[in-house]
């Protein structure tokens, strides 16, 4: 049986805003019920993503499908299909919460009441005050109750949670992994990455506009190293020799250094050999994968990797062109 195709597939996309490149030969597939996690700083090419594939903006070059069509060309059509929630949400100030919920469900149609009305209650939100008195997190809200509720195959989530404190974040989990369940997809855009890591089927990492590693969270951390801390019966230090082994520091007799992921049944074997007392082994976290790539961006600045990442003024800028750029093309 042949495989089906992907739900999203980007091809060696380009989209330049002036002098910045914010995409650069970017290729992204996902599969029919995948939660695919898409991760990078601000700047990075996240929401100019996003935004290509609700057919806001076009591509310089390169090629992009949702359902097998061209999102610029057939953008309302798409849209019956999918749903949207950006980071920053703007609501009409005179609507209550409900009534913009409602509008929102009625433009794609008949939708089922029940679902938003237990959508409402998980979210803890009040829908008859009027969105003026809502905080970012109420206004947040009201955008996933409204595209949690349609009836779509695919969500694009372009950082859905800010705002939300974490009893509402454990919600959104909890709802997105029901839709996956019914065979949803998922673009998922974030910065909690214990969020993307608890969601994803698959992660991407994307810098200056480039996919730099995808697959698996096992498969990327199969790519990286693992920390290992060992009590041996006899010294440790011989690993420090290793050409795969790094970072070795010996306390008494605890011994913690780093293995490339491919050589850690090796590095077991030898150190059952020394006589293991105890052994604790740590995979590499979301964090780490993502300081692999961003790493450099920080010493740059004097900024320790373990302090997140950032991105470059000229890349950050593209955001303003981005904004300004969606306004001259509008999907119903």
């Amino acid at each position: 049986m042949s495989e089906s195709p992907p739900v999203i597939r980007t091809q060696d996309l380009v989209k330049e805003f002036g002098p910045v490149r914010a995409l650069d030969h970017l290729s992204l597939s996902i599969a029919p019920g995948e939660v695919h996690g898409y991760l990078g700083p601000n700047g990075a090419g996240k929401s100019v993503t996003m935004r290509i594939l609700l057919g806001l903006l076009r591509p310089d070059s390169g090629s992009v499908e949702v359902f097998g069509r061209d999102p610029w060309r057939d953008a309302v059509s798409l849209h019956e299909r999918l749903a949207y929630v950006p980071g920053d949400v703007e609501l009409w100030p005179n609507l209550t919460g409900g009534e913009v919920i409602d509008l929102f469900l009625r433009l794609r149609g008949p939708y089922d009441k029940v679902r938003r009305d237990e959508l409402v209650e998980r979210f803890g939100l009040d829908p008859r005050k009027k969105t003026r008195t809502y905080s970012k997190g109420n206004r947040q809200k009201v955008a996933l109750i409204a595209a949690l509720a349609a009836d779509v195959d695919l969500l694009l989530l372009d950082e859905p949670t800010a705002g939300l404190d974490p009893l509402m974040e454990a919600v959104f989990q909890e709802v997105v992994k029901e839709l996956k369940d019914q065979g949803r997809s998922v673009l998922l855009s974030s910065h909690i990455l214990a969020q993307v890591e608890a969601l994803s089927d698959r992660i991407s990492i994307i810098r200056a506009g480039h996919i730099v590693e995808s697959g698996t969270l096992s498969e990327l951390r199969h790519m990286t190293r693992t920390t290992i801390e060992v009590e041996t019966d006899r010294s440790a230090e011989s690993v420090a020799g290793l050409s795969f082994v790094h970072d070795v520091h010996t306390e008494a007799e605890r011994t913690v250094f780093e293995v490339d992921g491919d050589h850690v049944g090796e590095v077991m074997s030898l150190l059952a050999d020394l006589g293991i007392r105890s052994i604790v082994a740590h995979p590499p976290t979301l964090e780490q994968l993502l300081m692999r790539h961003y790493g450099d961006d920080l010493s740059q600045r004097g900024v320790s990797s373990g302090t997140g990442a950032a991105t470059s003024g000229t890349r950050a800028d593209a955001d303003a062109s981005v904004r300004a750029t969606t306004r001259t093309k509008k999907v119903s």
